[in-house]
């Protein structure tokens, strides 16, 4: 069972999806129930993030331990949190592994590097470096 609450044109509503079988969900709606049928699911996938790397502009030494990758599903890659972009490392069109850095993300005196989570090409690119991001903005997607 999962609730979700939301806003449309300043109404709120509060939902519960108790029941998923394929493309059919049961879902309440401010305490009406319904049956919907999802027309296509999209794919969002949870970045992996390599171990943070200290900043060039932190005086503490660097240390780096390499990440360990688990394979995932391609999709739309969203920040982790919010930063700044300090490298993009792909272009659209380019093809990647898993586990390949996408991009680098700077917070809080710390580089994070952006993983793909599966290997594949990159389809769009939101972001060019010295960008803010705010967390879960779109950054890249694969398919």
């Amino acid at each position: 069972m999962q609730k979700l609450k939301f806003k449309i044109n300043g109404k709120s509503y509060e939902a519960v999806v108790s029941e998923k079988e394929h493309n059919v969900a049961s879902i309440e709606l401010n305490g009406k129930a319904y049956i919907v049928e999802v027309e296509k699911e999209e794919a969002v996938a949870s970045p992996l993030i390599a171990k943070p790397k200290r900043s060039k502009k932190s005086a503490a030494a660097e240390t780096f331990v390499e990440p360990t990758v688990e394979m995932g599903n391609a999709g739309s890659i969203k920040a982790p949190l919010p930063g700044n972009v300090a490298k993009v490392k792909v272009q659209e069109g380019a093809k990647v592994n898993a586990g390949d850095v996408l991009i680098v993300l700077e917070a809080m005196k710390m580089e994070n590097e952006i993983l793909a989570p599966a290997a594949g090409t990159v389809k769009k690119l939101y972001v060019q470096e010295g960008k803010a991001v705010q967390q879960g903005e779109a950054l890249v997607d694969l398919e």
